[in-house]
């Protein structure tokens, strides 16, 4: 995408821009525009709530920009479903072709960053670190949708996923009900994340999913 054409894709998202700072936000705080919102972005469901827990600057949430080139990005739709409360925590990017589907608590730590095309389902509690880093594809889902009763008592309760500081997570991972993560991992692509991986400084990935590598770091 060429200069020109960015420059008329941020004219074109200035109502939705306006609109989503308004709906959400006090008037103190919407007059700054902290959001940026693409006019690619589907904004399903408006309702819930939204907060910012750090200093406003214009345009330091983006939502439905970016360019991820394995993506036709004028085909990608970002979607955005609230009916539940999302927190930011500082700055986030939310690439095109995203989905936010929240009916629970949705936080998101600074410096939040997901590339495109991934997808966070929350019914009950996710939570994420700062300095995250989700690569595209990737899916975040804290519930089954359907009930699985074994003598009549549901066995498959929603339960919260955490997400610790500095996590990279590569393309196509999925991460499930009851996981934690903790900080400086990086899980590698493809990887099913299932139970409590807390051991830091490691990459994580394989099925069943195991430590791959220890005393890592990472940079974007």
């Amino acid at each position: 995408m060429n200069r020109i054409e960015k420059a008329w894709l941020r004219f074109r998202s200035i109502p939705k821009t306006l609109y989503f700072n308004f709906r959400y936000l006090p008037f103190s705080q919407a007059i700054k525009l902290p959001f940026a919102v693409s006019s690619n972005t589907y904004l399903l469901l408006t309702k819930g709530k939204v907060h910012i827990n750090a200093p406003l600057t214009r345009g330091m949430i983006q939502i439905g920009f970016g360019e991820v080139y394995t993506f036709d990005q004028h085909r990608s739709r970002t979607m955005w479903c609230v009916d539940g409360e999302v927190t930011f925590e500082g700055t986030a990017h939310i690439g095109h072709g995203s989905r936010i589907h929240v009916g629970g608590e949705l936080v998101l730590g600074n410096n939040f960053v997901m590339t495109a095309e991934s997808q966070i389902i929350c019914n009950r509690q996710i939570k994420f670190g700062s300095d995250v880093l989700i690569s595209w594809e990737c899916m975040f889902m804290d519930n089954d949708f359907h009930k699985i009763m074994v003598d009549r008592q549901v066995v498959n309760d929603a339960r919260p996923i955490l997400v610790g500081n500095h996590v990279w997570f590569g393309c196509r991972c999925t991460v499930l009900k009851g996981s934690e993560i903790g900080d400086n991992i990086v899980v590698a692509a493809t990887s099913t994340v299932t139970g409590k991986h807390r051991q830091p400084n490691t990459i994580i990935g394989g099925m069943p999913l195991a430590v791959l590598k220890e005393s890592i770091e990472w940079e974007a």
